[in-house]
């Protein structure tokens, strides 16, 4: 390892230290989670503790994120959710997206983090190929498909992006829609 680098025990130990459990989760929705110190540490943990969660409208996802983290929000979100109101800003193949993006290059921590949130009971689905409404993009780190329960397909993404000129880091989790495979198909 060369000097000055994480060991993969210390990015963990790291992401530990400041990502939400479940537990820390269910406390945020009762205001008692203390708010979060830096926008590394609150977009990480707000989107472990609440982008994986079923059943939020945009108003819900950012009020969760707000206990927990602060209001306002010390990073950007993005999130919608075409099952429980129109979304005209969301693409055609996708149905829900959650995204937490925030200034600065960590996109080590965060794919940890991400990872180890796949990773918990209930486990986010398994890997599968990358579909076809999906492509990395400049300045990705991770991205990856996963088919959840009842065969639902949903990506995962992880990178970089310039944004006014700095380096922005982003998380996303896209729920693809049931007939996404037709949707494309038609679009050919």
């Amino acid at each position: 390892m060369r000097s000055g680098a994480l060991s993969i025990a210390a990015v963990v130990s790291i992401v530990s230290a400041f990502a939400l459990s479940a537990e820390q989760a269910k406390q945020a929705d009762g205001l008692t989670t203390p708010h979060l110190a830096t926008a590394t540490d609150a977009a990480i943990a707000a989107f472990t503790g609440f982008c994986f969660k079923a059943g939020q409208s945009p108003d819900q996802a950012r009020q969760n994120m707000e206990k927990a983290a602060g209001s306002p929000l010390p990073f950007e979100l993005t999130f919608w959710d075409t099952t429980r109101a129109p979304a005209p800003e969301a693409p055609n193949m996708i149905e829900r997206r959650c995204e937490v993006a925030w200034p600065g290059q960590h996109t080590t921590v965060a794919i940890v983090a991400l990872r180890s949130k796949m990773a918990e009971p209930p486990v986010f689905g398994t890997q599968i190929a990358l579909p076809e409404t999906h492509v990395p993009l400049k300045g990705t780190a991770l991205i990856e498909g996963r088919v959840l329960l009842r065969g639902r397909i949903a990506v995962v993404h992880v990178g970089t992006r310039d944004a006014a000129g700095l380096t922005q880091t982003f998380i996303a989790v896209d729920r693809l829609p049931d007939d996404w495979q037709t949707r494309l198909e038609a679009k050919a």
